[in-house]
């Protein structure tokens, strides 16, 4: 099963293909030059968060898919898909905020386990949070929680950083 939504570019409305079967490498494969299409000719930050946001979301049913954005000493919530969410967490709180203080993916197979855990829904299960760097600094974070513990492994970090970097500030 393949599923299918448009999205508008510069030039005409084009159609996305998310495959729904598959090894999570193979889905992520998929999704990636896609995102890439999406994102390299729109210079806005915001649009190309939501849209990010949007595909990961409908590719692998993830319960909560969303940015967080470095804003003083802060990340402000930014373009997510899911219930609503924390709308500020500070530097080096939670798993967001450790993977900011740290500049590192994080990964948390069970967020009941991780200290410090800021629960901004008790269905979220397991957890990981991608910084996205610019110059070495970090800007955003990409925060990804799921209603099944275990969620996450290696697979995810390398392409979710991947899917990250295609974010331009």
């Amino acid at each position: 099963m393949v599923t299918r939504f448009y999205f508008l570019s510069k030039k005409m409305a084009e159609d996305l293909t998310i495959p729904k079967e598959g090894s999570k490498e193979e889905m992520y494969e998929s999704l990636y030059p896609q995102l890439k299409a999406l994102t390299e000719d729109e210079p806005d930050l915001i649009a190309n968060m939501a849209n990010i946001a949007s595909a990961l979301k409908e590719a692998f049913g993830f319960f909560w898919v969303g940015f967080y954005r470095v804003v003083g000493d802060q990340l402000v919530l930014g373009p997510f898909q899911g219930p609503v969410a924390c709308t500020r967490i500070t530097f080096g709180r939670g798993v967001c905020g450790k993977a900011w203080k740290e500049k590192q993916t994080v990964i948390v197979p069970d967020v009941d386990l991780f200290p410090g855990h800021i629960a901004c829904s008790s269905l979220s299960r397991s957890e990981i949070v991608i910084p996205v760097l610019n110059d070495g600094d970090v800007r955003a974070v990409l925060d990804v929680d799921s209603d099944v513990v275990n969620s996450f492994n290696e697979v995810d970090a390398l392409y979710l950083e991947k899917i990250a970097s295609l974010l331009k500030f």
